[in-house]
């Protein structure tokens, strides 16, 4: 791979004005700047090489030449042809040598002068032409990465008055919290808080983009208080052949290996016919607490809610919330005169936690009236349960119960699986069951689910902290067909995702979405692209187990991981 020195990428000007295409001609000129690697047309290791060897050639010639000329008493001035060439090849390699290794350094420092001039001038003349020519003014692309240098390093010059936010907002007058509001400028504001970040932390977190992330759309709804954004790998996996039609998969992660041997597992999938789902069930939960006088109280509130002739009654309460909100059922839990209600709905394409609980508070409202001494301690109990293991999940379930299985064939466990169909049920059930016993778990009866669950989440916008619940699985493997075929099913009672709301509507999110064929809100069948999106979860989950179960029971596991998962290779410090 040929490294260059650092280019740095001109800003964007704006066109009417004269002084913007003298700028231009100027940047221009700056991108075509001959860099030491061009030195030769020939690969950059081997113009090192060449160079090096020159380097050392001539050194050592002209050393030795020198010391004869010591013991000899003649004058070192006086050279001969040989020690010309030799000296000029000892300048020339140390010239080479030392531009490709730091001189690049200081061009980029004399060249931040004529980048500043720029800067400004690109200000007034963007200030001269109005709010309009400065909106319709395209955002500058985040410079190329290189070797030598980052597009942090070398942080430019800030206007003037956000130098006075900056130092209002480190002496603590300017709330950092505010600046989107008062600035009406996502960015611009996002900037401003991460100078003085660094001017009150002292450190210059340059491997943390700032450029090329759209902050108004995170603005009141995903994340607050923003620095930068952080960049993360996503692979596709697939074709997953799923209920008669083709998924690719994308899956965010960090961890070598998860991609590829979950691609590995659709494949095997894919050979021996697809598999199939069901979604069992489909509903949010929330959980309030109330506390009453008395436990008696609390009983008859119980009574109240679990009677099913007052049903229709608080399911009319709770609609009320939403058009898409349907109570589904409530289940109640007293411990001594705390009563615990989790209520239970269906939230079409949402997740829905935003909707359950608008209809929780409703139905809470109306039963003030006729339960005045009731005390609401929390619009959550912990009974729910969100984003926490808990038996009532795994038991009764939560947002998307979900079972995958599929058949693969005796053929495709040899060839793409390598390994037999006894070993791999015999493997499951020390492994995934009486392991899993043994250890105590609550929902963890399987492999991995939890790696494709959450490269899935964050690859399509879901809330990463309800991979918790959501990665509670039992894997079932079984021979079939006299014992030829493998049966392998996944069983995922609490699958919580939703395609519209939350991260969902990020550019980057929303494309791996519309990847699977589930972006947005399906009017004509509503939650179904919610639902879908739940059984390639599962179809996913179950490619991924039949793929690790695999390489463990061949004994490949470790030998994967130790040629694709063991990079030495530390970016942070090439980036800085």
């Amino acid at each position: 791979m040929a490294v260059e020195g650092r280019r740095r990428v001109p800003l964007p000007l704006p066109p009417p004005t004269r002084r913007g295409k003298q700028q231009q001609q100027q940047g221009g000129e700056r991108a075509r700047r001959v860099q030491a690697g061009d030195a030769l047309p020939l690969p950059i290791r081997h113009t090192n090489l060449i160079f090096s060897a020159l380097f050392a050639a001539s050194l050592a010639y002209l050393m030795r030449r020198w010391r004869e000329k010591i013991r000899t008493s003649t004058p070192l001035h006086v050279v001969g042809l040989a020690e010309i060439l030799a000296i000029c090849g000892l300048v020339a390699s140390l010239i080479y040598l030392l531009s490709f290794f730091g001189i690049a350094f200081v061009q980029s420092v004399v060249s931040n002068s004529d980048d500043e001039e720029e800067e400004e001038d690109f200000l007034i003349d963007s200030r001269a032409a109005g709010p309009v020519a400065a909106q319709a003014t395209p955002p500058p692309a985040p410079a190329p990465f290189s070797l030598l240098g980052s597009a942090c390093a070398a942080p430019k010059k800030m206007p003037e008055e956000d130098e006075e936010i900056v130092a209002e907002v480190v002496a603590g007058k300017i709330p950092s919290y505010v600046l989107e509001t008062r600035l009406g400028d996502c960015r611009r504001a996002a900037g401003i808080r991460r100078e003085a970040l660094r001017r009150t932390t002292g450190r210059e977190i340059r491997g943390l983009p700032l450029d090329g992330f759209d902050y108004a759309s995170i603005l009141g709804q995903c994340c607050e208080l923003p620095v930068g954004y952080v960049q993360l790998p996503v692979g596709v996996a697939g074709p997953l052949v799923l209920d008669g039609e083709r998924f690719y998969v994308p899956m965010a992660t960090t961890e070598g290996c998860l991609v590829a041997s979950t691609n590995r597992g659709c494949k095997a999938i894919a050979e021996s016919g697809g598999a199939t789902s069901v979604v069992l069930q489909d509903g949010m939960t929330r959980a309030p607490v109330a506390r009453f006088p008395s436990a008696r109280r609390a009983a008859e509130l119980k009574g109240f809610l679990e009677n099913p002739a007052n049903f229709d009654t608080l399911a009319m309460v709770f609609n009320r919330s939403s058009r898409f909100a349907r109570l589904q059922r409530v289940k109640c839990a007293v411990a001594g005169r705390n009563l615990y209600m989790r209520f239970s709905c269906s939230t079409g394409d949402a997740m829905g936690m935003n909707m359950v609980s608008k209809g929780v508070q409703n139905v809470l409202d109306y039963l003030q009236d006729d339960f005045p001494d009731m005390d609401v301690i929390s619009i959550s109990g912990n009974f729910c349960s969100d984003k926490k293991s808990a038996a009532v999940n795994w038991i009764e379930g939560r947002g998307k119960s979900v079972v995958c299985e599929a058949v693969i064939k005796e053929e495709v466990v040899k060839k793409v699986l390598k390994t037999n169909v006894q070993s791999l049920v015999e493997l499951n059930v020390i492994k995934n069951l009486a392991g899993s016993a043994v250890a105590g778990a609550l929902g963890g009866f399987n492999a991995h689910a939890s790696n494709i669950v959450t490269a899935i989440f964050i690859a399509t916008g879901q809330d990463p902290a309800q991979n918790v619940e959501s990665s509670q699985c039992i894997t079932m493997l079984e021979a079939v067909n006299d014992g030829k075929d493998l049966h392998i099913s996944v069983t995922m009672p609490s699958i919580e995702v939703g395609t519209v709301g939350g991260g969902t509507q990020l550019a980057s999110q929303s494309a791996c979405l519309d990847l699977l064929g589930v972006k947005g809100a399906n009017r004509e069948s509503p939650g179904s692209n919610a639902r879908l999106l739940a059984a390639v979860v599962a179809g996913a989950v179950l490619a991924g187990e039949l793929s690790l179960i695999s390489a463990q029971a061949a004994g490949h596991l470790v030998q994967s991981h130790m040629k694709y998962n063991r990079s030495s290779k530390d970016m942070s410090k090439v980036a800085s």
